[in-house]
């Protein structure tokens, strides 16, 4: 996922310090998000998905929830 938003910024001709600006992160939390670390907070990447204007990309994170439904489906009996 780092690597892709590492890409997406780069396509957008956007600096690493002018997207951390618009995203109101530390320019060394943004190198974080695009090596790929699981240290930081899921609000640091959207914000930065946000500036780079794919925030409906992280809306679909567990959108379908085909085996929670199931496990609904099975209570539901």
């Amino acid at each position: 996922m780092g690597e892709n938003i590492k890409l997406a910024r780069k396509r957008r001709k956007l600096t690493q310090e002018q997207v951390a600006e618009r995203a109101d992160i530390a320019r060394s939390t943004l190198y974080l998000i695009e090596s790929g670390s699981p240290s930081v907070t899921m609000g640091a990447y959207f914000n930065v998905l946000r500036v780079l204007g794919l925030q409906e990309d992280f809306l679909k994170l567990a959108a379908d929830d085909e085996f929670g439904r199931k496990l609904q489906d099975l209570e539901l009996l």
